[in-house]
């Protein structure tokens, strides 16, 4: 079978729209909005001429196709490349790449170590984290709240958390650039992230083997399956290292997304400030609106139909998370930053057995630098304008440069 970027190419299906738009150029991936409006308005699904696969952006079928692991798997590449039929550029994920029962099995060892009980121990660390860092930046006030906060915040707490002795942050950042960006194409984002190199990854990889692992992290809790025998040594490593993949480079994108939510709306951030008890759903609806990790694929593993369109066995479908989580079907006023909307649903940490399994710990870092943020900020405005960074998979800025005023 000849290839083409890495999978099955495929004709239109009959019934659907075909389109020569790139979802993977660099207006799109900068500036979204526009693709996920017309996305939609073409059907349940397009036919995306450059690359002879489907997307989906209505929020019914993306949530069909991204949920259902027997009818779209996930073991084959939730980029445009389909690791049965070419060989993948690194050992898939133990938990994004893989499909039940293995991924069951490995899936509760991680759920196991990311506890309500594990994660609620984290949380007053999360928070003392966050008002030292905050105590900080208030002092510099003019900062760059990409660079000097959420890339910072989550490289300070995750890798404590985790329990990695030894890590710094251009490489976590730099894995974590490689990772996102390898799920498209071979275009300028991807090689400039693959020029990292293989070094990246082995210190990653060495990163997660027991000897570099404090005793107190919740990365013990894995390795501590290999004492009693239920997994081995090397799938603890990746187990570990599929944590890294997943709890950094997201958190990074919603913390810079969160805040430049509450610059944007200023009403918004004064409800926040009122009222505590909505710092959960202002997170909730950062994530709904902003979709850190705006689309993943799905292959599909039969010949089947949705919503009355045949799908051929190996098609790649595009599943745009960002369309769906804007999808004025299903949220009113979708572009709109409502931190009382009620956000159960959206799509932003997967859904089904293949959703988020780091939520909770992503959860708990963003939360309490929202409060904190809250507690200690009476306003923030905007310096210059954002500069947003274009990346395969992800919605995220490069640069927020802000102004910080203290409470009084």
């Amino acid at each position: 079978m000849s290839l083409f970027e890495g999978h099955k190419p495929i004709n239109a299906p009959v019934g659907i729209n075909s389109w020569d738009i790139d979802p993977y150029s660099k207006e799109v991936l900068l500036d979204p909005t526009t693709f996920f409006d017309q996305l939609r308005s073409k059907g349940p699904f397009v036919y995306l001429e450059k690359y002879k696969m489907l997307a989906c952006g209505r929020y019914g079928e993306t949530k069909e196709v991204f949920s259902d692991h027997e009818r779209f798997v996930s073991s084959r590449g939730v980029g445009i490349q389909d690791f049965k039929l070419e060989k993948p550029w690194r050992p898939p994920s133990v938990v994004l790449e893989v499909d039940p029962p293995q991924h069951t099995k490995n899936r509760r060892i991680l759920t196991k170590a990311l506890s309500p009980k594990n994660i609620s121990l984290l949380k007053p660390f999360f928070k003392r984290s966050a008002d030292t860092l905050l105590d900080e930046l208030i002092v510099k006030k003019d900062i760059d709240a990409i660079a000097d906060l959420a890339e910072v915040f989550p490289t300070i707490v995750f890798p404590a958390a985790v329990g990695l002795k030894k890590i710094n942050k251009s490489t976590l950042l730099g894995y974590g650039s490689m990772v996102f960006n390898a799920l498209g194409p071979d275009n300028e984002f991807r090689r400039e992230a693959m020029n990292l190199g293989m070094s990246v990854i082995q210190k990653i990889n060495d990163q997660c083997l027991v000897g570099n692992i404090d005793d107190e992290g919740l990365a013990q809790n894995i390795y501590d399956k290999v004492e009693s025998g239920e997994i081995d040594q090397e799938l603890a490593g990746m187990l570990v290292r599929s944590l890294l993949s997943a709890g950094i480079d997201t958190t990074v994108s919603a913390i810079g997304n969160l805040i430049w939510c509450i610059l944007q709306n200023p009403e918004q951030f004064n409800k926040i400030k009122n009222d505590k008890e909505l710092v959960n759903n202002a997170v909730e609806e950062s994530l709904r609106l902003t979709s850190p990790v705006k689309a993943f694929c799905r292959t599909s593993s039969i010949n089947t139909e949705v919503s009355g369109i045949k799908i051929e066995e190996g098609t790649k479908v595009l599943c745009v998370l960002g369309a769906a989580n804007t999808d004025p079907d299903v949220w009113r006023d979708p572009y709109k930053f409502d931190v009382s909307r009620k956000t159960m649903g959206h799509l932003a940490l997967g859904i089904g057995v293949h959703n988020c399994v780091g939520q909770t710990l992503a959860r708990a870092e963003i939360t309490s630098l929202l409060l904190s943020v809250a507690e200690k900020i009476e306003k923030i405005e905007s310096l210059k304008m954002p500069i947003w960074k274009p990346n395969n998979a992800m919605r995220s800025l490069k640069s927020l440069p802000i102004r910080l005023f203290q409470n009084s």
